[in-house]
């Protein structure tokens, strides 16, 4: 339990920083939402549950897909990240889309949503396999689940890039095996016998590669992922402001690699992991 307030509240922090930034995040990681909208069939009329879904996305994407016949509802822990959904849904007139603060337990009753999506959500519960037994409860019978993870962090630089830098700076502990995290579930497999033992059918997994492009430089590629970080947030808080001002120069000569006149472009591997309910 006291995980969880504490990582609900570095999240609390860094929520305005995703709605800073969620047209750029929205953009760059739409590969990954086409992906779930896919794998978990979801088309005009579905009625669909995005878990832990920030400050909106992928939701309100695919609520535009399923169009003023379908409903989307988005949850979140973090109640600063569904006030801001909201704002935007708002904002976008998406009348079909609704935000609930919750993730691992839901509110819904049983047999309430075609789909259940979710994108870099999963690695964070603390019991994943309870999680996923409450999506199958709220999900109809023949419903499908669809989950976005990350591949192993070497193969994805959008975090490796800076993570090195940093790690120079501040070194991290080392990792508690199966502890919440980014790459908890990098191995290929890993989610799916997670899936399997919650009672999931009909499960498959494969590799999404694409590239997170931005039409950006890389100084603000780095203020994007200094400000929605809450781990860097924490570790960066530590430096002086010459050590900070040292590790940015660092790490904005690290990502000219990926830079052109075009923006930033960076290779990224997802697992794309999915399967149904049984009918009863």
């Amino acid at each position: 339990m006291q995980q969880n307030k504490e990582a609900i509240t570095q999240w609390t922090e860094s929520a305005p920083y995703w709605e800073k930034h969620r047209d750029m995040i929205r953009d760059m990681f739409t590969p990954v939402t086409q992906a779930l909208i896919d794998d978990a069939a979801i088309t005009e009329g579905t009625r669909v549950l995005d878990v832990a879904m920030g400050p909106g996305e992928p939701a309100l994407s695919i609520a535009e897909r399923v169009g003023s016949k379908g409903k989307v509802v988005g949850t979140d822990l973090v109640p600063a990240m569904v006030e801001a959904a909201r704002r935007e849904a708002q904002r976008r007139g998406l009348h079909n889309a609704s935000f609930e603060v919750g993730a691992d337990r839901l509110s819904f009753p049983a047999n309430s949503f075609d789909a259940v999506v979710c994108r870099f959500g999963v690695m964070f519960f603390p019991s994943p396999v309870d999680a996923i037994r409450e999506w199958l409860r709220v999900l109809k019978p023949g419903g499908r689940i669809a989950a976005a993870v990350w591949h192993f962090a070497d193969r994805n630089p959008f975090f490796h890039v800076v993570a090195g830098v940093v790690e120079r700076y501040v070194p991290s502990s080392p990792p508690v095996p199966d502890a919440p995290d980014a790459f908890r579930f990098a191995t290929p497999g890993k989610l799916q016998a997670v899936l399997s033992e919650a009672g999931v059918a009909g499960i498959s997994e494969r590799m999404l590669r694409f590239s997170i492009q931005a039409p950006i430089t890389v100084e603000d590629f780095w203020t994007i992922r200094s400000e929605i970080s809450e781990k860097l947030h924490t570790k960066i808080a530590s430096l002086s402001k010459e050590q900070i001002a040292e590790l940015k120069s660092e790490v904005i000569e690290a990502l000219r690699e990926y830079s052109s006149d075009g923006g930033v472009r960076l290779p990224a591997e997802v697992l794309i992991v999915s399967g149904r309910k049984e009918p009863s």
